[in-house]
């Protein structure tokens, strides 16, 4: 053997006996004592952040927002850190990880069960930032139509694409708004539609990005608001997201002061329903409870950030449809709504 050989060898044996350290295996220090006390350690880290994820500072950085928004991924860590445990035969470390494999399944698992039969008085809603750079503005809308929806909620609407909009929906929804660069397409009539002011200080351009219109629904009037939240971005110093949780909490306020006894908010929040960000929203109104409906970016979908809130209804179904022209997913979301029937 040459020495370059024994060399390579010895570097191998080096990492493999660093690995069986760093995961407690039977060749580190204390034996089978130390089996997996690194694994055992992130299950409880996990396990915390699953459990205690709201005592996370959001400062600096919007730390607390940031791990609210990733949480689903908790699961997959965890069932990683199963199998290495299992491999190792570190049983300390696979008890621990069933402290986070519970919790996981408490906060996510209603969302894997199958979504209940359609109620007698339910509202179908298809949710979709369309980009404003779509190269197929006219499938896209064959598409989202092809769904069936009552209603169609769209952002990121611009010209020249807004009259393919226009044009491809009008035949199978004779009724829409829109409001800047937000748009509500209905199959039932739309009255007192109107633009409203979320624009977070500082952006002086036009913005006009909400809107709120009342569907006279088969079921009874629905107050409806189409929104498209400010953009969040993840940096060196965390993840920029003041101007949406501004914008946000201007959202919040307009829906406090709502009258209506029904309510169905569409949107790009930029934000997944677990981000404190979003709290002046889904502490007011409830998301989804069956369905994962991953929408962004499109290619692999990683968050749900497209979503239907309601008030006055339940939300039982939500689903992602086929990819379109945009970088996000489109979501067909079910809403259920309460009260008395009335025009």
């Amino acid at each position: 053997m040459t020495v370059a050989g024994r060399a390579g060898t010895s570097g191998a044996t080096g990492w493999r006996r660093l690995l069986r350290r760093g995961t407690g295996g039977a060749g580190g220090t204390g034996g089978g004592r130390r089996r997996g006390t690194v694994l055992a350690g992130l299950g409880v880290v996990t396990a915390g952040l699953l459990a205690l994820h709201r005592f996370v500072p959001n400062t600096p950085g919007r730390l607390g927002s940031l791990v609210e928004s990733f949480l689903f991924w908790l699961g997959p860590f965890t069932a990683l850190l199963l199998v290495c445990a299992a491999l190792r035969r570190a049983r300390t470390a696979l008890l621990v990880l069933l402290v986070p494999t519970v919790a996981w399944a408490v906060a996510f698992g209603p969302s894997l069960l199958p979504a209940p039969s359609p109620g007698p008085r339910e509202l179908t809603v298809v949710q979709h930032n369309v980009a404003d750079d779509n190269a197929d503005p006219a499938g896209t809308a064959r598409a989202l139509a092809d769904g069936g929806a009552d209603l169609i909620a769209l952002q990121e609407l611009v010209d020249p694409a807004l009259d393919t909009y226009r044009r491809t929906l009008a035949p199978r929804y004779p009724y829409h708004s829109v409001q800047g660069t937000v748009g509500l397409w209905s199959r039932h009539p739309l009255t007192g539609a109107r633009a409203l002011d979320i624009r977070p200080q500082g952006i002086t351009e036009p913005w006009r990005r909400a809107l709120r219109a009342e569907v006279r629904s088969p079921y009874g009037t629905v107050a409806a608001y189409v929104v498209h939240l400010p953009s969040v971005r993840l940096g060196p110093g965390g993840l920029a997201s003041a101007r949406r949780d501004e914008s946000a909490a201007l959202l919040g306020g307009i829906l406090a002061a709502d009258p209506s006894d029904r309510i169905v908010l569409a949107g790009d929040l930029n934000g997944t329903v677990d981000d404190r960000g979003l709290a002046p929203l889904t502490s007011r109104l409830v998301a989804p409870e069956r369905g994962l409906a991953l929408s962004y970016p499109a290619a692999l979908p990683l968050a749900r950030i497209d979503q239907v809130l309601a008030r006055g209804a339940h939300v039982p179904a939500v689903r992602a449809l086929p990819a379109t022209g945009s970088d996000h997913l489109p979501v067909l979301v079910r809403v259920s709504l309460h009260g008395p029937t009335r025009p």
